[in-house]
């Protein structure tokens, strides 16, 4: 269906054309329509179906009818969303649909300048797009009045739940009129998020454009069962094919992303890491040398994964596979964007396949299994294991030590660099410091603990302890013996 069969205005009808699209998604067809009447709606969609769009085009025609100012430190739209990268995403598209209007929007998350934040809320804004953690900040310092809302949009509910943000929505949802239009979004739809829509809408337009918990048909699947210890240089073999576009490796931990930066980076391959414990900057960054394409490989966390809306990813690796199976879904939805096909690949070892038996349950289907190279075995021997672009030998790594301690560096003494010794003579050559001393004749002098019982109680005592029990005072010095008498 095209866009101008749907009730959209002209405003919004040119921002489109500018830029290309014409024909509507499943999901824009099926909501856009009931949206612009002003229905609840729960949207059941995959990412990379159009969803934003399908919220952000009525919804800025229903704010160009109303007519109404925002209030100061208010909005009259509030997109809520789970991570900063698909905030920023969604705001960008909404300046695009918004062009021609004089709709103004902005950002509230994380890892930007709470100052800023509330300058743009203290003279209203009409759209907000926010992740619920800062707003609950700006809300609790009085910075944030949402009284004057009149769209409310929950994207990535799912996520957002497994992320912990429930409380933090509950709280948000307090301060929101009632009269007010409600949009919730989630790719997957257990019982637990349906009972979390029920709080927020009512009599709501459901959309579904894809079977429940089903992931992108045009997403080929295979899996290979791997040790967890040969993974890296499976990675390494596979991200060596020079038919990869762009890639999105993902773990499950922070640590395990940057781990895998590094040994990538040793083999001589370029990669960024995408994550929580990366500032808001250095995300940006990633992920614009990503999209770029100055940098095709992309290695991220589930959470930070969210909001990554890059054309041309050709392929997903699960390097770990999630042990929620709802996040498969999400991870390959990635690629086959837009019309196009991609490929996932899952590394399994032997303790992950529990995991890959849930996802295979909740997507209804097997993964192929796709064997190791034939050459596995030599090629993975080429694979260097260090963690560092340039590897450094013992020797190399002792020069810098004495180097360091030249100029003032580093804190240990001369000669104690890691991994060297005292001196440079062999190890069976050194006289260790608890060594017995030894004879004219090169026979070894008995050490005290090698003694007779009774000399052992002629030498006085080694002072590591006092004695327990009744303490034992020293006996009384001569009064003519030095010090005073006792």
């Amino acid at each position: 269906m095209q866009f101008n069969q749907l009730g959209l205005s002209e405003t919004v009808l040119a921002a489109l054309a500018a830029k290309g699209y014409s024909e509507a998604t499943p999901i824009q067809a099926q909501s856009i329509p009931s949206l612009l009447e002003g229905r609840d709606l729960l949207g059941i969609a995959q990412t990379g179906t159009g969803k934003t769009a399908a919220f952000m085009l009525p919804s800025i025609d229903r704010l160009i009818e109303s007519g109404k100012r925002p209030q100061p430190r208010g909005c009259r739209m509030l997109v809520l969303a789970p991570t900063r990268e698909l905030a920023s995403q969604i705001a960008d598209n909404a300046r695009h649909y918004a062009k021609g209007t004089r709709l103004s929007v902005a950002t509230i998350f994380g890892g930007t300048s709470i100052h800023k934040n509330k300058t743009d809320l203290a003279r209203g804004v009409d759209i907000v797009v926010a992740t619920p953690g800062r707003l609950v900040d700006l809300m609790d310092q009085h910075y944030a009045i949402l009284m004057g809302i009149e769209i409310l949009v929950l994207d990535e509910a799912d996520q957002m739940m497994d992320l912990g943000f429930i409380h933090a929505l509950k709280r948000i949802v307090r301060d929101l009129p009632i009269k007010r239009q409600t949009l919730f979004f989630s790719a997957t739809m257990p019982k637990t998020i349906r009972e979390l829509a029920g709080q927020f809408i009512k009599n709501p337009v459901e959309v579904k454009v894809t079977p429940e918990a089903t992931t992108a048909e045009r997403v080929e699947q295979h899996v290979t069962y791997v040790a967890q210890a040969e993974k890296q240089a499976l990675l390494t073999i596979a991200l060596r094919d020079p038919g990869i576009d762009r890639a999105l490796v993902f773990t499950r931990t922070k640590h395990g992303a940057d781990r895998v930066v590094r040994l990538l980076g040793g083999n001589g391959i370029a990669a960024n890491a995408i994550h929580g414990n990366k500032s808001q900057p250095q995300r940006e960054r990633a992920l614009g040398e990503f999209r770029s394409g100055k940098v095709k490989i992309l290695v991220a966390t589930d959470i930070a994964a969210r909001g990554i809306d890059v054309s041309g990813v050709s392929h997903v690796f699960n390097f770990e596979l999630p042990n929620v199976p709802d996040q498969y879904v999400h991870r390959i939805g990635r690629t086959a964007r837009a019309g196009a096909t991609g490929l996932a690949i899952s590394y399994c070892a032997d303790d992950e396949r529990p995991y890959l038996k849930d996802i295979e349950k909740l997507t209804r289907q097997k993964l192929t299994v796709q064997p190791l190279p034939a050459d596995f075995i030599n090629e993975s021997n080429k694979i260097k294991s260090t963690r560092s672009p340039m590897p450094v030998s013992r020797d190399e790594q002792n020069g810098r030590n004495g180097r360091a301690m030249q100029h003032g560096r580093g804190g240990q003494r001369p000669g104690q660099g890691q991994g060297q010794r005292r001196d440079d003579r062999p190890r069976g050559d050194q006289q260790r410091r608890h060594d017995a001393p030894r004879t004219e004749t090169g026979e070894a002098r008995p050490r005290r603990f090698d003694a007779p019982q009774g000399e052992q109680r002629a030498e006085k005592p080694r002072n590591y302890a006092r004695p327990k029990g009744k303490f034992h005072a020293r006996p009384a010095r001569p009064a003519g013996a030095g010090g005073r008498g006792r």
